[in-house]
């Protein structure tokens, strides 16, 4: 079993669904990536929050095991975010972003973090994860997650970490968005040429898709009947998928495949409640449990 490093955002979320509201509530990529990974292994946790910042949030971490050491606490107010969904929950509408001291948020990595193995970028300025990249000394892998603000806005800072990192995680508009190619299939092979060894789609409720060289997996998602609000979902897909990794401490095409069905199983528990509410109820029984369901929705030779 070896660390696992995550670099991205601490946040107070504000989220309507067709199925309720809550205020204020914990979230942030780097949150939800850290609780699902927790599930595996050592997760060491690099992020700011403001003065504000909830004691009960820091707890409900901490008990997980997440180490906080990077955990930056700034003057000011934590980082806010507001949005809804309609009946699509595949999509959420931005009401409202406060960065507050997100905005000024300058990683720097206690020393105790830049040797480990594993290292997840999530979803921050790309100019920001290549200064994280520059002080790790070589993980064994890396793993990146952008967005379309940073697509659009940040292409070229993009297109200059992509060839630092071994593994892209992106949901299918961003990927079709970055190589401006409708077919998904085509889109991500087209990413490969950017410089990543991996590209891992990540598709909602239609499950994902992991295209390497020479290689094409697709998993379902797992079918609910009760989804209250998706906030985190693909966040707790990249926590699972490199949790799982991490914790065998090797890469190879077995690993990933089964890091991806793990990275769904984290996705599907995370959306069953709002904020971290079900993951932290969650047990590793029950993970294994429905990482079996997985087995059983797509084994058809009987």
């Amino acid at each position: 079993m070896a660390d696992l490093a995550v670099v991205g955002s601490v946040a107070l979320d504000s989220v309507t669904t067709p199925f309720g509201k809550v205020r204020e509530v914990l979230g942030g990529s780097a949150t939800y990536f850290s609780y699902a990974a927790s599930f595996f292994t050592t997760v060491r946790l690099v992020a700011t929050v403001g003065d504000d910042f909830p004691a009960e949030h820091l707890r409900l971490l901490k008990e997980r095991g997440i180490d906080m050491t990077g955990l930056q606490t700034s003057r000011g107010r934590t980082f806010r975010w507001v949005g809804e969904y309609g009946f699509d929950l595949n999509e959420a509408r931005t009401i409202d972003t406060q960065l507050n001291v997100f905005a000024d948020f300058r990683p720097m990595l206690p020393s105790s973090l830049k040797k480990t193995p594993f290292l997840f970028l999530a979803n921050i300025a790309p100019e920001l994860q290549l200064d994280v990249l520059r002080q790790m000394e070589r993980p064994q892998l890396t793993a990146l997650d952008t967005m379309n603000f940073w697509i659009q806005g940040r292409r070229e800072a993009l297109l200059r970490v992509l060839p630092e990192v071994d593994v892209l995680l992106v949901n299918d508009g961003e990927a079709r968005q970055l190589v401006k190619e409708p077919n998904l299939i085509k889109a991500a092979r087209e990413i490969l040429t950017l410089g990543p060894r991996t590209v891992v789609v990540k598709r909602g409720e239609y499950g994902a898709v992991m295209v390497s060289n020479g290689q094409f997996f697709f998993v379902p998602a797992y079918p609910l009947e009760s989804v209250f609000d998706p906030t985190g979902a693909g966040d707790a897909f990249a926590g699972g998928f490199m949790g799982y990794i991490a914790a065998q401490g090797v890469v190879d095409q077995a690993t990933v495949r089964r890091a991806i069905v793990y990275g769904s199983v984290m996705a599907s528990f995370t959306v069953e409640d709002f904020s971290l509410n079900r993951l932290a109820r969650l047990s590793t029984a029950e993970v294994e449990r429905r990482y079996a369901g997985f087995q059983e929705l797509v084994r058809f030779d009987l």
